[in-house]
């Protein structure tokens, strides 16, 4: 069996013909298929256009959780509750299109566990966002260990090997792209256009993708914590450089005048140094503390799946 993850924020208006694309490749594919709806917390009538698709197909079925709780969370969802041997992770708006599925199944019949789609071209997105989007896979791959794929979304297909390596990683900051490259395996690619929405806005802001993009970081990276250590012995060869010099002005050259400038200077240079370590280590205890608190990536509200109790 094959399980296709649609998470659903807000899609009333591209749903449609979504689905209409999606179907026509499902008809071409020789194994079962299961679609799985997450509606993660949708304000619109998406809910109602998934259940009218659930009750016309049982191979559809959904999950209404009791709020938004972000993209990765929903797709994590919707992994937990899938049943297909292979997984298709993809979005719902029309960007990721169906047709690159066949290709991606084809790819994972010469041996491989995860094929990625990797995009060659993107429509209708800025300059700027195409910019910071390149920089930010660039650093995080200077910065990790591990290769993250550049140019590539949540557009995937996994088997279950990879499924239950996800399943063993409880973390509350979700970077899926980033802990499926961490679990290794057989990986590969196949290159598509990515298209631009069927309707509506994007629900990824700015915002969201500042939170994404320091997840990834704090997720697989220690590197802002070794900056911040590394700052503290700077700061501090500066501060002692800068007490031989004043004990050399005052009692060699006799010329020592305390000056209000410079006094503001060195204290505005430390004070920012310390205040970026004291926020860096923030985010990470923050993330400790989320964590430790255990709570539950999502509660579901309604579903027709049946759940183990």
């Amino acid at each position: 069996m094959i399980s296709i993850i649609l998470p659903i924020y807000n899609e009333q208006d591209g749903l449609a013909s979504f689905m209409r694309s999606l179907e026509s490749e499902l008809t071409k594919l020789k194994e079962d298929v299961e679609v799985i709806f997450i509606n993660d917390g949708s304000t619109d009538d998406s809910l109602v256009l998934v259940k009218n698709y659930c009750d016309s197909n049982n191979r559809y079925k959904y999950l209404d959780l009791s709020r938004n709780f972000g993209h990765q969370i929903a797709v994590t969802a919707g992994i937990d509750h899938a049943l297909g041997d292979k997984i298709v992770l993809m979005d719902a708006d029309g960007q990721d299109p169906p047709s690159v599925i066949p290709e991606m199944l084809a790819k994972m019949e010469e041996g491989y566990d995860v094929v990625y789609a990797k995009r060659i071209k993107r429509q209708e997105e800025s300059l700027l966002k195409k910019m910071t989007a390149s920089f930010f896979y660039k650093l995080l791959n200077k910065i990790t260990s591990i290769e993250i794929p550049v140019d590539t979304g949540d557009l995937r297909i996994m088997n279950r090997k990879i499924v239950e390596g996800l399943k063993k990683m409880p973390e509350k900051q979700r970077y899926l792209r980033g802990q499926i490259a961490w679990l290794g395996y057989k990986q590969t690619s196949v290159s598509y256009e990515r298209h631009g929405r069927n309707a509506g806005t994007t629900g990824y802001t700015y915002r969201k993708m500042i939170h994404l993009a320091l997840d990834a970081i704090t997720s697989f990276s220690n590197l802002p914590l070794r900056l911040a250590t590394i700052s503290g012995f700077v700061c501090a060869l500066i501060g002692f450089l800068l007490i031989l010099y004043t004990l050399y002005s005052r009692f060699i050259l006799q010329v020592y005048e305390p000056g209000w400038s410079s006094l503001m200077i060195t204290i505005v240079f430390l004070g920012g140094i310390q205040l970026m370590g004291i926020g860096i280590i923030g985010e990470y205890i923050s993330r400790i503390n989320d964590n430790v608190k255990n709570r539950p990536l999502y509660l579901i509200a309604e579903t027709n799946i049946t759940l183990n109790a």
